[in-house]
């Protein structure tokens, strides 16, 4: 808790009537109207007023400055607790902005953008009269830090739109003055001042810069103004801040760890896949990469089709009016490809349910039919900008592992729960932890309130019986229908989206989908769609980023070398590699000519889970000398006795 445990109730002399605070631990301070919080804390205590970040007034994140004009639940925020974290990160963004204007902002030279907050830190960004670089960096750091030991007083006021343009006009910020007309007319807008420094910031900062102390910049890349490529690319710096340095300490060892895990890197240098400027955010797989492709939907080919699924494949491409009828030109054709063909406008398709749509139609169905699980590896193509591309985390084509069930209204929660239960099955076989987000109807919805409202309470029904804890996500689900959404936790702990499921009511309305129920009557069916990796593209990336490129066997896309100790055991070392490729292991004999040593560091390197050493004993006996990734230990085993040990550890139960 961070209030003190007992708070003394004032007692004031003066005749105005006085306000209740009622504290987190049900204590209540008597004040004047018009008290500041800031004041408040520290007639509490010493300590609480000078480490006090911000408060929650009425559950509302406020500055410390901010006055109280009636009775309220108050509690003063700690550097400790989880929403000082943003005022902090907050607070280093206008000191970093405070840093560049008076670095390079002679003569109205530098124009402030837009500020965020993060996951990890903070942006701010800026029109400068000329690039940055990674070496500025520390630079604008010093000039960061020699403002907070000047510890000039910080001050936050409310003004009025007409007020803020004058201001902001005179200053000669252009893009603060377009974010100022975008308010409301009857805006009120607040300030922070620091000196010479002025910005706009609607969230409380600290009530003195000169506790920033564990802060550090970390990159500058180009950005359009808004997101927007017809707008000016300005400069963004991006830094990540905390209460204490331990804190920063921990985080920018967790980046450097994630610097060596980075897919980029770890794909170029164990041959996995490659990029080419013939084909921007389109990603090439090489040999390597595509054995742990293929590995990765075998496994989940054959758990699916044990699960009652049918696999099925759909066209690349489809007529413009497939993709009017599904809703997708209406919400999505700004991220499509087009073409044309005959003189008729097609579309590659950026989701894969429109064409399963068309196969559910191709014959009559019975209710004794449903569910019908159709499954599909179905490759989509999505236009992203190419600021956006990242490896195969953003790509420009990929692979989904979709499914699509068509089910009876009465099948949906069993159906859900079945794909619920054969999602944490998958996933556990990788080590992933996982959390889930409930995502609800967006603003660009297609479809009545009532089908919507019927397919969120269908989802929210299911997570709530299965005992589920969920995260609610308002206003995310897709265009035609909420959905659940599975976030993985690697092994750095980081957050990824892959698994969804998706329930629609929109497309067998759009699609005129039925079947013929037990009373002979044609009924609606109801679509499931599905997804385990998500993108399998994707999937990949960050299972390279998860075992930092050394896969467990199974998935490894050489899982064996050999090493002859010398060229006199070639023969041998092929000999061996024969009767591992026989038994389907991915094996390979390295038969370069160099000495043991650089053949251990180079299978070292390409992160082989095991190595099998041959030589004259080991030619004479039938056996290897086998030696795993990054193990020291030797053990000398016949070679059946390997077969049959890699056989077994290659097994997955699901």
């Amino acid at each position: 808790m961070s209030q003190l445990s007992n708070l003394n109730v004032n007692s004031y002399s003066n005749d105005r009537e006085r306000i209740d605070m009622t504290f987190p631990n049900g204590d209540v301070r008597q004040v004047l109207p018009g008290t500041s919080i800031l004041e408040i804390a520290r007639s509490v205590g010493t300590s609480l007023g000078k480490n006090a970040v911000a408060a929650r007034l009425n559950g509302r994140i406020v500055d410390l400055s901010e006055s109280v004009q009636e009775s309220a639940s108050l509690e003063i925020l700690l550097p400790a607790d989880a929403d000082s974290l943003p005022v902090f990160r907050r607070s280093a963004a206008a000191l970093l902005a405070h840093a560049v204007k008076r670095l390079y902002g002679v003569d109205s030279a530098v124009r402030l953008g837009d500020s965020q907050i993060v996951k990890d830190g903070f942006y701010y960004e800026f029109d400068l009269p000329s690039a940055l670089s990674a070496e500025d960096l520390p630079i604008i750091e010093r000039e960061m830090r020699k403002i907070a030991e000047e510890n000039v007083p910080l001050r936050s006021r409310k003004i009025s739109r007409e007020e803020a343009l004058s201001l902001f006009q005179g200053r000669n910020e252009l893009y603060k003055v377009e974010r100022i007309k975008e308010s409301s007319d009857n805006a009120e807008l607040r300030i922070y001042e620091q000196g010479e420094f002025v910005d706009l910031c609607d969230e409380p900062l600290l009530p003195s810069l000169h506790r920033l102390k564990a802060f550090k910049l970390l990159s500058v890349a180009g950005a359009y103004w808004k997101g927007d490529s017809e707008r000016p690319v300005l400069q963004r710096i991006q830094g990540s801040a905390f209460p204490r340095k331990e804190q920063l300490d921990e985080h920018l060892q967790l980046l450097e760890e994630a610097k060596k895990r980075d897919h980029r890197k770890l794909g170029r240098e164990l041959k996995l896949f490659m990029f080419s400027d013939e084909a921007p955010g389109m990603p090439f797989f090489l040999p390597n990469g595509m054995k742990l492709r293929t590995e990765l939907e075998d496994f989940s080919r054959r758990i699916q089709l044990r699960s009652g699924y049918d696999e099925v494949r759909s066209p690349f491409m489809m007529n413009r009016r497939l993709w009017e009828e599904s809703g997708h030109w209406d919400h999505y054709k700004d991220n499509m490809y087009f073409s044309e063909v005959d003189d008729e406008a097609f579309a590659l398709k950026p989701m894969n349910c429109p064409g399963h749509m068309l196969m559910y139609k191709n014959e009559l169905r019975s209710y004794r039919d449903l569910p019908i699980r159709m499954m599909e590896f179905g490759q989509v193509h999505r236009h992203e900008y190419s600021g956006a591309l990242n490896g195969l985390m953003r790509v420009r084509t990929f692979c989904q592992d979709d499914a699509h069930l068509f089910v009876l209204p009465n099948q949906i929660e069993d159906e859900i729960g079945k794909v619920m239960d054969l999602i944490d099955r998958m996933y556990l076989v990788f080590g992933f932890d996982y959390r889930i987000e409930l995502s609800t109807r967006p603003e660009d919805s297609m479809g009545s309130e009532e089908l919507w409202d019927e397919a969120e309470n269908a989802l929210r029904h299911v997570l709530e019986d299965r005992g589920v804890a969920y995260v609610l996500n308002e206003g995310d689900g897709a265009f035609y229908g909420p959905k659940i959404d599975y976030h993985v936790l690697d092994a750095l702990g980081r957050s990824w989206q892959c698994g969804t499921i998706q329930l629609d009511f929109q497309m067998p309305e759009k699609f005129d989908l039925s079947y013929v129920g037990e009373d002979g009557g044609k009924h609606r069916p109801v679509v499931i769609h599905r997804a385990i990796y998500g993108s399998i593209d994707r999937f990949i990336g960050i299972l390279i980023e998860h075992y930092a490129g050394a896969f467990p066997l199974w998935l490894a896309p050489i899982q064996v070398r050999v090493l002859p100790v010398s060229a006199h055991y070639d023969d041998y070392a092929f000999e061996v590699r024969k009767i591992l490729r026989d038994a389907g292991i991915r094996v390979e004999a390295d038969v370069s000519g160099n000495k043991l040593g650089y053949k251990m560091r180079a299978a070292q390197q390409d992160k082989v889970p095991y190595v099998f050493v041959v030589g004259e004993k080991e030619r004479e006996s039938g056996s290897v000398n086998v030696r795993r990734y990054n193990g020291d230990e030797q053990v000398l085993m016949s070679l059946d006795e390997a077969v049959g040990a890699l056989l077994a550890e290659q097994q997955i139960n699901v």
